[in-house]
């Protein structure tokens, strides 16, 4: 067996209730056991979690409570057995930092996969995890299992349980709303709330407390373990993690009348999600995967981002649809264009084109965007606003005739992706055209499945795969008196960019690098509203360095 194959098998406990905290101080008993009375629990609490992977080393994690400073040892292995240990040191746990702790294991080859764990001064051991460097030098294949949008009140996480199970993969990506900050009594609804799927606290977050709560209840979950203790990850932040469609100075959801000051609530977040998550304090970062490609993580929420425009307040105060698209159309050809408007902010910004840069000049043949918000251009279609069905909700109807508005004035659907930021992302085109890049934007968000061949100015630019959500309903909401298949229909027909989409099926992208092939399977699970569910069906849509998809 070749060092830079994955394991036959994963070599890890079993995931079933028995065995998933075996090694760890978590009885099983504990899995059904109300989160806030596992507070009182001692040990380790949450498994454990790898990330940041670079050739010669790796982020690992976990958490300890002892309810006061803990010095913990670690230890990486080449078997699980841990007959002898490659690396090893020790890092200590706290309640200053939730009792999670993140030590870098470095000095290790690159290209293979590891077991890690932490010991504990009374001899307990956490779980065993498994993790894997980064490639050097030629890469014939790299595989990413890529996820978004996770909300544990809709459904059972089968997609994480569907990749983990797999063994397909050497990185797992998630794209952010790796929880949602909502009332669980809101969102979801009750008539869409699964049972068995309790979230704490019972209350929107807004508390240092509250973040850190909503991590140990969603990390509670035995498949979102499971699938950090099968691969290393690299994740970043949506707006979720800290409250919807949030920005550099405030949020959707955040009323600072009644929560506090949103640079308070910002900080928590942060905070919150560095503690409980495998990775570095630094905002932006690339991978290198050998000489194939350069992943770019990107931040696009909480930096630089400026406010979200918003079409509602554009036509508030319209006293006729003729007015209403005078509106919309002089705020297209002036406003919507406004330069100084960032996504990215000046410095990411300069990091990222000189990166591409930089990955092109290597030799790299692929270079990847991984970042929350589509950056394909995507407008709603007006034919959705005709023959709206008489019991249509109020609020639905709203939302669809103002989209439909938008679409007549040239606006987009979505004024929270890259297409609420136009000149912001004219500067990420322009920087990977003078690099001669081949770019391969992943998204999240939008909870649908997406393919968009992305161009800017008459010349290609590359392509986007926007992922479907793990268990977050999709775009089927929006136009719910339409069937699937003629509003996904009506929407690629109206959209240039957009080659293919799924708007009512959940699961994730296995993404697929090849020195001549970028390919993206969305797999869509059978169900999230029972435990198990597998893949149902798949999608497979690719590219070339040509620029354009191969649909299939």
């Amino acid at each position: 067996m070749l060092p830079t194959e994955p394991p036959a098998a994963p070599h890890l406990p079993a995931l079933d209730r028995r065995t998933l905290f075996k090694g760890g101080a978590l009885a099983a008993g504990m899995l059904s056991a109300p989160l806030a009375a596992q507070f009182g629990a001692r040990g380790f609490t949450h498994g454990v979690a790898s990330g940041e992977p670079s050739a010669e080393g790796v982020l690992l994690w976990t958490r300890y409570a002892a309810g006061q400073d803990t010095r913990l040892t670690w230890e990486v292995a080449e078997s699980p057995e841990f007959t002898r240990a490659v690396v090893g040191g020790d890092v200590v746990a706290g309640p200053g930092s939730d009792g999670c702790c993140k030590p870098r294991a470095t000095g290790l080859e690159p290209g293979r996969w590891y077991y890690y764990r932490f010991t504990a001064p009374d001899g307990s051991h956490s779980d065993i995890g498994r993790t894997r460097t980064l490639p050097a030098g030629p890469v014939d294949r790299f595989r990413m299992a890529v996820f978004s949008c996770s909300n544990l009140g809709f459904g059972w996480f089968n997609a994480y349980r569907h990749a983990a199970e797999s063994n397909d993969f050497d990185l797992a990506l998630h794209l952010g709303d790796y929880f949602y900050e909502y009332d669980p009594q809101t969102y979801p609804s009750a008539d869409q709330r699964v049972e068995g799927r309790t979230v704490w606290p019972p209350s929107e977050i807004v508390a240092l407390a509250d973040y850190r709560l909503r991590y140990a209840s969603y990390r509670n979950d035995p498949d979102l373990r499971r699938l950090h203790q099968s691969y290393p990850m690299i994740s970043g932040w949506d707006d979720h993690e800290s409250a919807n469609d949030s920005w550099e100075g405030g949020a959707e959801n955040h009323q600072p009348d009644s929560e506090g000051p949103w640079s308070a609530r910002k900080a928590a977040a942060m905070r919150a999600y560095r503690e409980w998550m495998p990775v570095s304090d630094e905002p932006w970062a690339a991978y290198e995967v050998g000489d194939l490609a350069t992943l770019f993580r990107l931040e696009t929420r909480l930096t630089a981002r400026a406010e979200q425009f918003s079409v509602g307040r554009i036509l508030s105060g319209q006293e006729n649809p003729q007015e209403a698209l005078a509106a919309l159309t002089a705020f297209r050809d002036d406003g919507y264009r406004d330069s100084s408007r960032e996504l990215l902010g000046m410095d990411q910004q300069r990091w990222l084109a000189s990166g591409l840069a930089a990955s092109k000049r290597g030799g790299k043949m692929w270079q990847v965007l991984v970042q929350q918000v589509l950056m394909g251009r995507l407008a709603t279609p007006p034919a959705l606003a005709e023959g709206l069905p008489a019991d249509l909700p109020d609020y639905v109807r709203r939302r669809i005739l103002a989209g439909a508005m938008a679409g007549r004035a040239g606006l987009p659907l979505n004024m929270d992706a890259w297409d609420g930021y136009p000149a912001a992302r004219d500067r990420v085109f322009e920087a990977a055209l003078a690099a001669d890049a081949n770019l391969v934007s992943l998204a999240g968000d939008t909870h649908n499945a997406w393919a968009f061949d992305l161009d800017h100015a008459g010349a290609r630019v590359g392509v986007e795969f926007g992922g479907q959500s793990v268990t977050s309903p999709g775009f089927e909401t929006y136009a719910p008196y339409l069937a699937s298949g003629d509003l996904e229909r009506a929407t690629v027909a109206h959209n240039p960019q957009l080659k293919w989409m799924d708007g009512s099926r959940r699961g994730y992208m296995a993404v697929e690098l090849t020195p001549e092939r970028a390919t993206s399977e969305y797999r869509f699970v059978s169900s999230v509203r029972e435990r198990g569910a597998g893949v149902a069906a798949t999608k497979r849509i690719s590219t070339t360095t040509d620029r354009r998809l191969d649909i299939g």
